[in-house]
């Protein structure tokens, strides 16, 4: 974790200088809470386990571009894509609604040479950092079960960083907007039915007309379509597609996110 840290801290402060100091603060924060930054990592896994592996032994599996994967093969990259989700939002919603809104963190933090982008890049890559610690140790855990079957899986783990931008991006935006603990319901109602009918247990093509449409357009099912075909070395067009969305979401959510902290704070 130390070495992802500083490697987060010089990527995001050779451009941005100041943002660096929020990835160092929200370390020294979670330092000592070790065991609170992983029990994101855990739900994941447990469900990997429980419907993965123990369904698995019920379901024989199903056809990715045209390969028969096993059921846990099937299901491991979408709870892969839904580590990074959990990782990247649970900072950019909770964590920064409770330090601009309840904490005024940020109050203090513009006391400083920092500006308002500088505090959404580097909590944006502290979001970044926590989401690859935790797809970093389940990628692991996927090989050490057999659940890769291909080379192109290297590509799995930077592609869940692209998951982690968007989200991030994304989630910071809308946090800006929320005033009240209330507001995260709708977090919830958004996140539940992605995590459960984003390709995640079972095929796509299981809906049908605008249904489909609907689920491939969220931004969880672009990341387990592209960890899934980069797992199984199934590949298609569709990562390309993947790819472009999820930085295009991660772009335009960090923007937002400036922007309303600018509003936000120098009113």
């Amino acid at each position: 974790m130390a070495l992802l840290s500083s490697a987060a801290a010089r990527a995001v402060s050779s451009r941005h200088p100041g943002a660096s100091v929020l990835v160092r603060r929200n370390v020294l924060v979670y330092r000592k809470a070790w065991v609170v930054f992983l029990t994101g990592f855990a739900e994941p896994l447990l469900y990997l386990f429980s419907i993965g592996v123990g369904v698995g032994r019920l379901v024989g599996g199903f056809h990715v571009g045209g390969h028969l994967v096993g059921y846990a093969a099937f299901v491991a990259p979408g709870m892969l894509a839904a580590s990074a989700m959990e990782g990247a939002l649970l900072d950019s919603t909770y964590g920064i609604f409770f330090k601009l809104r309840m904490d005024k963190v940020y109050d203090g933090v513009l006391a400083t040479p920092l500006r308002p982008v500088d505090i959404a890049r580097g909590e944006l890559a502290w979001c970044l950092l926590r989401s690859s610690v935790y797809t970093a140790g389940f990628l692991v855990v996927m090989a050490a079960l057999g659940l890769v079957s291909s080379w192109w899986a290297v590509l799995a783990w930077p592609a869940t960083w692209l998951i982690g931008f968007a989200l991030a991006g994304a989630g910071m935006a809308l946090t800006t907007f929320m005033t009240s603990w209330q507001d995260f319901e709708y977090v919830q109602l958004a996140v539940v039915p992605m995590f459960l009918f984003s390709a995640t247990f079972f095929p796509v093509t299981a809906f049908h007309g605008v249904l489909r449409w609907v689920v491939e357009v969220t931004p969880l099912y672009r990341g387990v379509a592209l960890v899934r075909e980069l797992t199984t070395g199934v590949l298609t067009l569709g990562s390309v597609w993947s790819v472009v969305y999820l930085l295009a979401m991660g772009v335009v959510g960090l923007a937002v996110a400036s922007r309303r902290f600018e509003r936000l704070l120098l009113r």
